[in-house]
């Protein structure tokens, strides 16, 4: 018999690898569906969650709490608010704070400087996949998902090449809290790597303040000197940058490269004509989303579709489930290369929050995966145990691991 909505245990691993049908139950019975004994909300339905999106005065972006599994398996929400006290930047800022924090960063993203940026990718791309690449195998995660975004976003940093995979750890660790499923003991571990990273960005951003080079630390400094920003809101800045810029990128390389490991029919045509990986990446995104959430806080009563909203509640807008809402995709589990309105899709966020990095995301997928599919006539996933696995996680759609096997590597 199946179970009733409010007796499914979002941190169940088997949902957590495949949410897909309890997103479906969502977006159809319970469109708006409070976590039982949280003031947790899933907003699931394409319409409520384009509708929350826009109401900014009703739904704030300050990340106030994370929906977390308690040791008997039920949730619980951690306070990330401090009372208050905490201080929101960027992605988790609301107006008028959270556009003068993109106006600093957006001028190392925007597009003509990123496409400028392409040599750099392919070269990063063949140097990861020559040291990654052995024995017909390659696993693709440590070897080249996880170490490009990275290396990219250190670079427009102005960070040093040596800290990349320091930089990943840290930056994984900072957003594991968001998903929900720690034990005690690692709960520790990822706070005191908050906090090590924070140091670390810091230390930083006061050399670049003594001398500012043409990278985002340099801009930050500036800024810094000139008092429009707080060096405390500029390291916070930089945090985010780490945690989400690796790992959205990560994920997107990830997953695009499991559903062509998993459909040769699928893998075949986009060897077969290069112009179809554009479209592909754009229907990864949609339906293996890299976020599979984001937060918002309820400001006021309120309601959304049928449901009444407390002030101080807490919506997860998932992504995940709207991007597979059929009112706006037919056959929305399908890869389909020709679909209509290609970019039509949330995995990078809407409105005023959509994610400033999306261009370059984007050509680091596109140059990895390119790089995947001419070097080798075909690929699967490697059969030795665990070749696949997801990282547990409510918030994003990464793999741990994912080790190919090369049938041919042709250079």
């Amino acid at each position: 018999m199946t179970r009733a909505l409010d007796e499914i245990d979002v941190f169940d691993r088997g949902l957590l690898d495949d949410p897909y049908p309890l997103y479906e139950r969502l977006r159809t019975t319970a469109p708006v569906h409070r976590v039982a004994e949280t003031d947790f909300y899933l907003v699931s339905r394409w319409d409520l969650v384009m509708e929350a999106t826009t109401r900014v005065a009703d739904f704030s972006s300050n990340l106030t709490g994370a929906l977390v599994r308690q040791p008997d398996g039920s949730a619980t929400v951690f306070d990330m608010d401090g009372g208050g006290q905490a201080i929101h930047v960027l992605a988790t800022g609301d107006d008028p704070t959270h556009m003068a924090h993109r106006k600093v960063v957006l001028p190392a993203l925007v597009a003509k400087r990123i496409r400028a940026l392409e040599p750099r990718i392919a070269a990063i791309v063949d140097r990861l996949w020559e040291e990654g690449f052995q024995d017909g195998r390659i696993e693709w995660m440590s070897a080249l998902a996880d170490r490009l975004p990275m290396a990219m976003v250190a670079g427009l940093i102005g960070l040093p090449d040596e800290d990349i995979p320091q930089l990943v750890a840290w930056g994984y660790a900072s957003t594991e809290l968001l998903g929900g499923v720690l034990t005690t003991e690692r709960l520790g571990v990822v706070v005191t790597a908050a906090a090590e990273l924070a140091g670390y960005l810091h230390r930083q951003l006061t050399q670049a303040c003594a001398d500012p080079g043409d990278n985002l630390l340099g801009d930050l400094a500036k800024v810094c000197a000139a008092g429009e920003l707080d060096t405390e809101v500029a390291v916070l800045i930089l945090v985010q940058l780490v945690g989400a810029g690796g790992e959205s990128t990560a994920g997107l390389i990830g997953n695009a490269a499991r559903l062509l490991a998993t459909d040769p029919a699928l893998q075949r045509r986009v060897r077969e004509d290069p112009a179809l990986l554009v479209p592909f990446l754009e229907e990864t995104l949609r339906v293996e989303s890299p976020f599979r959430a984001h937060h918002r806080h309820v400001v006021a009563d309120t309601t959304l579709g049928d449901a009444t909203l407390p002030e101080g509640s807490h919506l997860l807008l998932l992504w995940g489930a709207a991007n597979r809402d059929p009112a706006v995709f037919p056959d929305p589990d399908e890869i389909r290369l020709d679909r209509a309105a290609q970019r039509n899709h949330l995995a990078f966020g809407k409105g005023i929050h959509f994610c400033v990095g999306a261009t370059l995301a984007r050509l680091e997928a596109k140059l990895a995966l390119q790089t995947l599919l001419e070097r080798t006539d075909s690929f699967r996933i490697a059969s030795e145990p665990a070749a696949a696995q997801w990282v547990p996680s409510i918030f994003v759609r990464r793999h741990v691991r994912l080790s190919l096997a090369i049938d041919r590597n042709p250079s």
